[in-house]
């Protein structure tokens, strides 16, 4: 190229815009802009239950989501909003790792509002959930180039106790906004502010539990997100993610694999589809899984006259990988079964807060037995395993003599290390 030709190149290559190429950057002038201009722009809310709007009148409506979304359609009116709710209630940030890709990443994200702070555990801080949090806002931010506002919402208790000393996880994922260079909705502090000057009661914020705030409390945690998404705008935030991570990269290579994609199912098991009611919304697993496998305790026979089951055998499922975390993703009914799970040969044993004995089994029916319905079942098998080598898990079912059960499972996740797994080991 001619010399005298590269300046006028160079300066239309730094003109066009980066959203033209492919290349949006994580910055809220540049969404804020867009949006002016009538776009058609992606929103996802990622979280769980006080994502959702559990014990809102109208969840659709009446949740912070929601009144995120009218807020956002009446500041911009020319735009074209699609939003995503990629809540599901009673799970964390490690889950949401393995969701990641499924519900968040494929929707092309504009904008991430980014929950879990509460699941995680407010008042704790633990190296894996801090790394699997971190993660997810890394990956928003470098894979979506979507900028994030971080989301901090309270328990009623943790609203009235207002000892923010305590609330370690408050702390570290502030931290992380700073290293992000994202912004927060801190609706904890929001809460205490407005209850201290008797704007209002914790009463009025949650008048059925202290968990799930109603529509006035769902009000206050959308005033906060929203603060945080003006500040960003205001601020000309652009998102980014520091060269080295806060906490370990665990959580930065994982894979979640369809169990029924690993090959021939050992007996009594059997390829499946997720069910479609569920005991919440949230919990609907056809929402959530694309298929499950099943293992039954009794098979059923179809006769000319009527149906009969008759019990059978079920193989152990047995799955080779490699990774330092292995988690279980599937669902939960009240016919759920106990399982047990091995390592490498060795059973898995936990040891729950203020228990006398290790268990031994894990129940996938103890979510789905309280709420009288389906539900998703999680169950984080192994953590801190070694990265260097590959490991075998065996899932067991544990069914019971006198009554028909089952276990519904997905996915196998695994983070840490390789992040692989291979297909199934035959007997």
């Amino acid at each position: 190229m001619h010399t005298h030709l590269i300046i006028p190149v160079l300066l239309l290559v730094l003109a066009f815009p980066l959203r033209a190429m492919g290349m949006t950057s994580p910055s809220f002038v540049e969404f804020d802009q867009r949006a002016k201009a009538g776009e058609r722009l992606s929103v996802v809310f990622f979280g769980a239950s006080l994502t959702w709007g559990a014990n809102a009148t109208d969840p659709q409506l009446t949740s912070y989501r929601a009144f995120i979304a009218q807020r956002l359609e009446a500041a911009y009116p020319r735009a074209h909003f699609t939003f995503h709710d990629a809540a599901i209630g009673g799970t964390n940030s490690q889950l949401g790792v393995f969701r990641m890709d499924r519900d968040v990443l494929r929707h092309k994200p504009d904008l991430v509002f980014l929950d879990f702070s509460a699941n995680d555990g407010i008042n704790e801080a633990s190296p894996e959930t801090l790394a699997s949090y971190e993660s997810l806002i890394r990956r928003i931010i470098v894979e979506a180039r979507s900028p994030v506002v971080q989301v901090i919402f309270p328990f009623g208790w943790d609203v009235k106790a207002a000892d923010f000393d305590k609330m370690k996880r408050r702390t570290a994922h502030l931290a992380l906004s700073d290293a992000y260079r994202t912004t927060v909705g801190d609706a904890i502090s929001l809460a205490v502010e407005r209850v201290k000057a008797g704007v209002i009661t914790v009463e009025q914020i949650w008048p059925v539990d202290l968990v799930h705030p109603c529509d006035a409390g769902y009000q206050l945690f959308a005033d906060a997100a929203w603060a945080a998404f003006q500040d960003g705008v205001q601020r000309q935030v652009v998102c980014a993610a520091p060269q080295q991570m806060v906490h370990a990269e665990t959580y930065m290579n994982q894979v979640r694999v369809r169990l029924s994609t690993l090959g021939k199912l050992p007996m009594g098991w059997r390829k499946g589809s997720p069910h479609l009611t569920s005991a919440y919304y949230d919990m609907l697993m056809s929402r959530w899984l694309d298929d499950e496998v099943v293992a039954s305790s009794h098979i059923e026979r179809k006769s000319v006259v009527d149906k009969t089951h008759s019990s059978q055998q079920v193989a152990r499922l047995m799955i080779t990988f490699r990774g330092t975390i292995v988690l279980l993703f599937g669902e939960g009914t009240i016919k759920s079964a106990k399982y047990r799970v091995y390592i490498d040969g060795k059973l898995v044993e936990r040891v729950l807060p203020n228990a006398q004995e290790p268990l031994c089994e894990f129940d996938a029916a103890s979510l789905s037995a309280r709420a009288n319905g389906n539900t998703h079942h999680v169950a984080v098998v192994a953590e801190n395993l070694a990265a260097d080598c590959d490991h075998t898990i065996e899932i067991e079912p544990v069914f019971s003599d006198e009554i028909e059960q089952e276990l519904r499972l997905e996915s196998l996740c695994v983070a840490g290390g390789d992040a692989k797994v291979f297909p199934f080991v035959s007997h």
